[in-house]
């Protein structure tokens, strides 16, 4: 999250992908870093024994998230 704020703070569009089981993680760091609006999508638990084919399956489950995000202020 910190990277987001950073990129956002300098006006570059980002968004942080983390997996489920960090969501009250990304709500707090973003709090603390004082950019509620910082944005992230979140990926179903767990990506570490994810199979490519599961992660792309994941990811396809997030995308228009991350596109608007990244395109819509």
């Amino acid at each position: 999250m910190h990277d987001n704020v950073w990129f956002e703070i300098q006006g570059i569009p980002a968004v942080a992908i983390a997996s489920s089981e960090f969501a009250q993680a990304a709500e707090a760091q973003r709090a603390a870093l004082g950019m509620n609006g910082a944005h992230y999508a979140l990926v179903p638990h767990p990506i570490q024994d994810a199979t490519d084919d599961e992660m792309r399956a994941k990811a396809k489950g997030v995308i228009e998230q991350i596109i608007t995000a990244l395109t819509v202020n």
